[in-house]
């Protein structure tokens, strides 16, 4: 009987793993791959999250469910499969003595006894854990050799990281030697030691104290050169850091160490690359062991013994959270035996010793003053939550999005109520619900509105969103001028939304074929919505006037994607509008054309496709582009710099150093003959061209079997559009 039972088991396993998952999952992976690959482009190389970490653990969850329930789609390049992480072209690659692992994450007490049942199973009994705060820093590897430090690192993809050791050296608390009471100087051979490099809070607090100041002399200085008392140029204004562990990310990956060694950077070091170097045998001895060869270790550790112990570190970390000089996200979960953890091994991307229990975003709460309705370019109506200001991860915040009002209803949240603040990425503000019991009694649902804010149109319903389809909606024509001279689109510099929306209320602009009927004397004498210490309007000034004139004038020379682009077609961006400025040539074939014809059209469907007719079929559309015409914007796609798509269907990779070409302008010559360019290796990948520094994009095209160019081949391939021939 038992037999037979395992045998059915073993059956549906095999069945699972043949059935082909239906077109719309394979869709929905591919989706899910992207968004978390440009998640973790953003996190990890651009150190600026656009996601919360709960809504990107959400999608990676949902993707891991998907291989899971059709294992067909789990592939070696899935993020599934990978460690988190890159490796930039702005440092040298660094290849880890062992490779880095990332951590499994428990999102609630469930899957965190989840796990504890499982490794109790696994080891057969009782076991002992190390509970340790999980830091909210940048991962670093330090390589030391006979006891002195040679090398740091970031970590990377997990198997190469960047060398960053000039800016780890600025680090006070790294030590450059370690001590002699712990042995490690006497160790024959290199170890490489684990930590995170972090940004203390009060740091971080002076920081962003420091680059308000800078950008309160940038604001004067600007004004000056504006008022004609001062020469030189305007000065871009400073970024402040959005949170701690963006600031210590930021501050690793600096080219000019003097930068890093500004901004107070500290660690706490908790791991080894491999264990049996160190004269210990669990992780608390270890870290004992830390602390003797000189570094810092985090003091908030304890070793404990069954699930209601580690339930009971997790509760106390998360009430002393806000009164830690540091951000932490987390506790860590290890199982302290060294024996124990060898003999639990790994996953692809994980130990099975350890987990991480992942605290949700910080939240507070303020009260709700107000629900704003803003209406974009396109007619969307956007509720906007306004709220007493509250500081949030290190920043003050007062205002966020409610998406639409179909999200309003869901959240249910009203004027008066206090509601529950926290910042998605700790970067976006977003409001998570009310608190019911504080619910003012005279509290009602804002209604959602029958008419435009703006223009009192009537609305619709189109989706979630309501719209507003109103051609003299002077919103929808604030967004629209804003979106025109926008970088991507005329690439305009000077006419900030003040100045635009002061020549809407005057009368000089309708649309934005007024830009080019504008002259400097109007220009220099529109108000900047600022008043000048005697109390008199702050104009443009003709200076500043002279030079936007100038960039509208260039502007008629703009291609006739950015056009495109900047007439604001829903649903078409920036690379929408190249791909279909190159498929249809000139305005008048784009205006003509049908949703099949735009389909054929790589990278459009049919949604993008109605867009794009719905928008020509309105006369005042066409009318616009016949004025456009006139005022001598580009409107054709030059199709003498149009080459034959000699290289469509192929992808390349590129990596590493390249002498004749910037890794940009390289991408976009291979595209201009149809190719395809990918920031990452797969299956799918036709070549990797591997200059000097080359890293794991190399490895890995080399395991997958990729061919790999050097070069010399790649400025063939872009001369002559050809790939080379096959051995």
């Amino acid at each position: 009987m038992a037999q037979n039972q395992d045998s059915s088991v073993q059956g549906a396993f095999d069945l699972a793993a043949i059935t082909e998952p239906p077109q719309e999952v394979v869709e929905r992976a591919r989706e899910l791959r992207q968004t978390i690959e440009h998640a973790r482009e953003l996190y990890y190389q651009q150190d600026a999250p656009e996601l919360s970490d709960a809504a990107y653990d959400s999608l990676e969850r949902e993707l891991e469910n998907l291989e899971r329930e059709y294992p067909s789609l789990a592939t070696p390049d899935s993020p599934t499969q990978r460690v988190g992480g890159g490796v930039s072209q702005q440092f040298a690659p660094v290849q880890h003595a062992v490779r880095m692992y990332s951590l499994e994450d428990a999102m609630d007490l469930n899957e965190l006894d989840a796990w504890l049942e499982r490794t109790h199973a696994a080891v057969g009994h009782p076991v002992q854990y190390c509970c340790e705060l999980k830091i909210d820093g940048s991962s670093i590897a330090l390589t030391y050799d006979h006891g002195k430090l040679i090398r740091a690192a970031t970590r990377g993809d997990g198997a190469v990281g960047e060398d960053i050791t000039a800016n780890v050296l600025n680090v006070k608390d790294v030590p450059t030697e370690l001590s002699a009471a712990s042995g490690a100087g006497d160790f024959p051979n290199r170890i490489e030691i684990r930590g995170e490099c972090y940004m203390p809070k009060a740091s971080f607090n002076r920081l962003n104290a420091a680059i308000a100041a800078d950008n309160d002399e940038i604001i004067q200085h600007n004004a000056e050169i504006d008022a004609g008392n001062a020469t030189g140029r305007h000065m871009a204004l400073k970024k402040p850091f959005a949170n701690c562990r963006n600031a210590a990310a930021g501050s690793l990956r600096q080219k000019d160490p003097k930068i890093t060694a500004s901004r107070d950077l500290a660690t706490f070091i908790y791991a080894i690359a491999d264990q049996s170097m160190v004269p210990v045998a669990s992780q608390h001895e270890f870290l004992a062991w830390l602390k003797e060869a000189g570094f810092v270790v985090n003091p908030n550790i304890r070793v404990v013994n069954g699930e209601k112990a580690v339930h009971e570190f997790c509760a106390d970390a998360l009430a002393h959270r806000d009164g830690l000089g540091y951000d932490i996200d987390g506790v860590v979960v290890k199982v302290d035996d060294f024996a124990t953890q060898d003999s639990l091994g790994f996953t692809a991307k994980a130990p099975r010793w350890a987990i991480a229990f992942k605290y949700p975003p910080e939240e507070k709460t303020t009260i709700l003053r107000n629900i704003a309705v803003q209406v974009g370019r396109t007619g969307a109506l956007t509720p906007v939550a306004e709220f007493d200001p509250t500081t949030v991860d290190g920043s003050v915040i007062s205002r966020a999005t409610l998406h639409n009002f179909d999200e309003l209803a869901r959240k249910d949240v009203r004027i008066g109520d206090t509601i529950i603040i926290h910042k998605a990425g700790d970067v976006i503000p977003e409001v998570v619900g009310h608190v019911p019991e504080l619910r003012p009694k005279e509290s009602v649902p804002l209604q959602e509105p029958t008419t435009c804010p703006s223009c009192g149109s009537p609305v619709f319903r189109d989706g979630a969103f309501l719209r507003c389809d109103s051609a003299e909606c002077p919103a929808q024509l604030q967004e629209r001028l804003e979106h025109w001279v926008s970088r991507g689109a005329m690439d305009i510099d000077g006419l900030g939304t003040k100045v635009i929306e002061n020549m809407i209320a005057e009368g000089i602009l309708h649309d934005v074929v007024d830009f080019y009927h504008l002259d400097v004397e109007t220009l220099a004498n529109v108000s900047r919505g600022e008043l000048k210490k005697d109390g008199t309007p702050r104009t443009v000034g003709l200076t500043v006037a002279r030079k936007v004139m100038r960039q509208i004038e260039a502007s008629r020379q703009q291609p006739f994607a950015n056009v495109l682009f900047g007439i604001g077609i829903r649903n078409i961006g920036k690379t929408t509008a190249e791909a279909i400025a190159r498929a249809f040539g000139n305005i008048d074939a784009l205006m003509d054309a049908t949703v099949p014809q735009l389909c054929q059209v790589e990278g459009i469907g049919e949604i993008v496709g109605e867009s794009v007719v719905e928008f020509f079929e309105t006369q005042a559309n066409r009318d616009l582009v016949e004025r456009l015409r006139q005022a001598g914007l580009t409107l054709e796609e030059d199709m003498s710099e149009i080459k034959p798509q000699t290289l469509a269907g192929y992808t390349f990779v590129l990596t590493g150093t390249l002498e004749h070409y910037d890794r940009t302008q390289a991408e976009e010559l291979l595209r201009s003959w149809g190719a395809k360019a990918s920031g990452s290796v797969s299956k799918k990948t036709s070549f990797v061209v591997a200059g000097p520094g080359a890293g794991s994009k190399l490895v890995k095209a080399q395991t997958l079997g990729i061919p790999v160019l050097d070069e010399e081949a790649l400025v063939k391939i872009i001369e002559t559009g050809q790939v080379p021939a096959e051995d």
